[in-house]
């Protein structure tokens, strides 16, 4: 298979001296790809060489120069340089970097580049994953050839090569990820917003800003999906350049539910009680799946992803049941909101909650707590915030004050405290409201090491 730009750049990294600044998931194939293709490579971590271990042993054989340890963003040079997602463009050492004459780039900004096929790509601050995955999933089972990656699957500029114009591409972008963006897809979803990653971007309206690149860009052809239950999504239409279409619950939208069935320009589509997943933020999920794939799905291929995907990990995911007691990980939950929506799930849980703090509000988290737990546990930075917004709504309205709230120093305690605390017919949930990067690299970690505790617990 022949992709005309895809070659292009790799003739293009040949000789050029290109520095990668992060040697993660996302990047680790990206060097070995450009080391393979002739670039003169130079990976920067913060992790010293002992921390790579093996990983840094085999860039080492590939002829890459290692850059590692507190320093490594010293005397950072190169004709190109990639940057991590999660790096903020216009650090010190990045603009002296450009002023110097290095181009500042990134995996997903080359594909966009290079890729010769359709590209739908979702954001949000909530939603994204399930609603990446469930369009992933609709257009695969209507018989297309899609690929998946972004945030989720796996880097797709190394494998640019095996794409072709028929093929769609199915992305799940972060507000890091497009915050530099010059290049819209063809069809983009704001699932919605709401205050998140504030410890990284300088303002609300930043955040806002970095997430319209996913349609900012694009041309009159393009489509926008966008939630009217949503007012910084739904503003989102007044700047699009292409096609509309708006979810929600009334009958003016492009795609709505009546409450017992969704309906695409006019049709119905799917009846709401085939969602497998709960809660209703998942029936939004499908509503925007919906909208982002119409008309490329078809309605078996709808019905049958809904009766049969049970959820993406980490996400309201049911652990075990021991002792009568149901435990479920919803590490995903790296926000207030998602938390909120996961306590609707369900009547009264006995929660494990906390982790970073991300400069975020709190507050809106008070109802859901006090009216949707009935003991809870806390952890990390954020536990004092979490037990403050419990503590003013219930001063303030007189309802949950009397829930037992604890703090744990380790996930073996919390979980232990949770399990003391439960009752035959009870729900232990661990739902973070935070992300997970005090304690671990991401929420697959956290969530991962819940399982195993709870895997572990004895009767």
């Amino acid at each position: 298979m022949n992709n005309p730009k895809f070659e292009a750049f790799k003739k293009y990294v040949n000789g050029k001296n290109i520095t990668v600044v992060g040697i993660g998931i996302s990047n680790l194939p990206l060097i070995k790809f450009l080391a393979e293709n002739g670039a003169i490579v130079t990976a920067c971590d913060r992790k010293s060489s002992d921390e790579l271990g093996e990983t840094g042993k085999e860039l080492l054989s590939l002829g890459v120069k290692l850059n590692c340890g507190e320093n490594y963003l010293d005397n950072l040079a190169g004709e190109i340089i990639f940057k991590t997602p999660g790096m903020r463009f216009d650090l010190p050492d990045l603009q002296k970097a450009r002023e110097n004459g290095s181009v500042i780039t990134s995996e997903m900004e080359v594909f966009f580049e290079v890729c010769p096929a359709k590209i739908i790509a979702i954001t949000g601050s909530d939603g994204k994953t399930t609603t990446t995955t469930l369009i992933h999933k609709i257009l695969t089972e209507s018989g297309h050839k899609c690929h998946l990656g972004g945030n989720i699957g796996n880097p797709l500029l190394c494998n640019a090569g095996e794409i072709s114009p028929d093929d769609i591409v199915v992305l799940e972008l972060s507000s890091f990820q497009l915050h530099t963006m010059k290049k819209s897809a063809d069809v983009a979803a704001i699932t919605n917003i709401s205050p998140n990653h504030l410890d990284m971007h300088k303002s609300y309206e930043e955040y806002i800003e970095a997430k319209r690149n996913i349609y900012l860009h694009a041309g009159k052809d393009s489509v926008l999906v966008v939630n009217k239950t949503n007012d910084k999504s739904y503003e989102c239409k007044d700047s699009a350049s292409g096609e509309v279409r708006v979810f929600g619950y009334d009958e003016n939208c492009s795609v709505y539910c009546d409450g017992k069935s969704i309906y695409a320009f006019g049709k119905k589509v799917l009846d709401k009680k085939d969602i497998r997943i709960p809660g209703e933020h998942n029936v939004q999920n499908y509503m925007t799946a919906i909208a982002v794939t119409y008309p490329l799905y078809t309605e078996d291929a709808v019905k049958k992803v809904a009766q049969t995907f049970g959820g993406v990990a980490h996400r309201i995911e049911f652990v075990r049941e021991l002792n009568g007691v149901k435990y479920y990980n919803s590490s995903i939950d790296s926000s207030p909101n998602r938390t909120i929506n996961t306590l609707k799930v369900f009547d009264k849980v006995i929660l494990i909650s906390g982790g970073k703090d991300k400069g975020i509000p709190y507050d809106e988290l008070g109802e859901s707590l006090a009216t949707k737990t009935k003991h809870i546990v806390l952890i990390g930075k954020t536990g004092p915030l979490i037990k403050d917004a419990l503590t003013k709504y219930s001063e303030k309205t007189g309802v949950g004050k009397d829930i037992p709230v604890e703090f744990c120093a380790t996930y073996e305690e919390a979980v232990n405290c949770a399990k003391n605390a439960a009752k035959d017919g009870d729900i232990v949930l661990l739902s973070n409201a935070s992300t997970s990067f005090d304690m671990f690299k991401n929420f697959e970690e956290r969530g991962n090491l819940f399982k195993e505790i709870v895997n572990s617990l004895k009767g």
